[in-house]
């Protein structure tokens, strides 16, 4: 025994400790998770002739989607809205109660209307459903009970019938809403990949995100294209000169130019070190002797991940950037800008 043990310590018995907690959560929370599952494979197996009308309604909508629900199926739905509007169908979410109270006006007869209900009878629902059919808007319902009110009206019916929900007592809507989600998200790829909807068009939508950075933004949009703020170094110059140079314009390099005004290459900070471990004497380093030839360069229209995947692929953090113009005049500088890593990065680009 412990000499600080009393007796009656029984800390040590594996019989009286109690249950691995983590192994019995993590059992549950798979246990829900397979519940979710469960429903994702019915939903994948109900899909059926009424998915196709759904599609087809939609692309021959010259109006917008408008989406409706209450409680959890009317977060679902605007999840299922502004994914629809941002991947290039627009529309618009309706809460039913306030439909009823005069937002019904926002439905035009060239909209189609998506109405989420898992019974089929929510009264908000219905309540709005006369004023739909009176305009002929097309309705496509989300629904478990295919002999509701709603899918009676309905010109399609998208089952989101699930076996049980995740929650122990069948109520909270959980794999049921999960169906849901995933029905839009079904709907929203298939309509945008029968579109055309592209890369470029996505990044349209979505400007000040990543994706929309990464596909927008040029590499001219980010160089250094002013003359006077890139460093430019004669060949026949001195190698403290172009110290100098790269220390007061703070691109980590420069350009070095010949006699004719050709590119003749670049010195960089990494060309610095390394001539400063060759040569005792910096005075006495010749410039043409230490600078890189042939620099990696990009075009000024190719995208700014492109710059970072040259960069990256050739471990470097700068780029001369090509002019436009093949043949570059005489007493021109032969680049049209630098960009660094660095001025990529502070967009969020990687």
């Amino acid at each position: 025994m412990h000499p600080h043990a009393s007796p009656t310590d029984t800390s040590t018995n594996a019989e009286t400790q109690p249950p691995d907690e983590l192994q019995s959560v993590l059992a549950r929370a798979r246990g829900v998770i397979d519940i979710e599952i469960e429903a994702l494979e019915d939903l994948k197996n109900n899909l059926n002739q009424d998915f196709l009308t759904a599609l087809k309604l939609i692309e021959a909508c010259p109006g917008r989607v408008i989406v409706t629900g209450m409680g959890k199926s009317g977060h679902v739905g605007k999840k299922i809205a502004a994914t629809l509007s941002s991947t290039g169908t627009p529309a618009y979410f309706l809460h039913p109660a306030e439909g009823s109270h005069g937002d019904l006006g926002l439905i035009t007869p060239q909209d189609v209307v998506i109405a989420i209900s898992n019974s089929g009878d929510t009264p908000e629902i219905i309540a709005v459903l006369p004023l739909i059919k009176r305009f002929g808007v097309p309705l496509i319902a989300m629904t478990a009970k295919a002999d509701s009110a709603l899918a009676k009206q309905a010109d399609a019916v998208l089952s989101i019938a699930v076996r049980q929900e995740a929650c122990p007592h069948n109520l909270a809507p959980t794999a049921s809403t999960t169906a849901t989600l995933a029905l839009g998200d079904t709907l929203a790829i298939l309509l945008l990949e029968r579109k055309g909807f592209s890369q470029e068009d996505f990044a349209l939508f979505h400007p000040a995100g990543t994706l929309g950075k990464r596909l927008l933004l040029r590499v001219k949009d980010l160089m250094h294209g002013n003359p006077g703020d890139l460093p430019i170094v004669s060949l026949n110059g001195g190698f403290l000169d172009a110290l100098v140079e790269i220390g007061a314009k703070k691109l980590g390099m420069a350009i070095v130019l010949d006699e004719h005004n050709a590119l003749a290459g670049i010195l960089t900070d990494g060309d610095v070190r390394r001539a400063l471990t060759q040569y005792a004497d910096a005075k006495s380093i010749p410039l043409e002797a230490v600078i890189t030839r042939s620099p990696k360069m990009i075009g000024e229209e190719e995208l700014a991940v492109s710059a970072v995947r040259l960069m990256e692929e050739h471990k470097i953090t700068v780029l001369l950037v090509r002019p436009e113009s093949s043949s570059p005049q005489e007493n021109v500088v032969p680049v049209a800008g630098v960009i660094h890593l660095h001025d990529i990065l502070k967009t969020g680009i990687r």
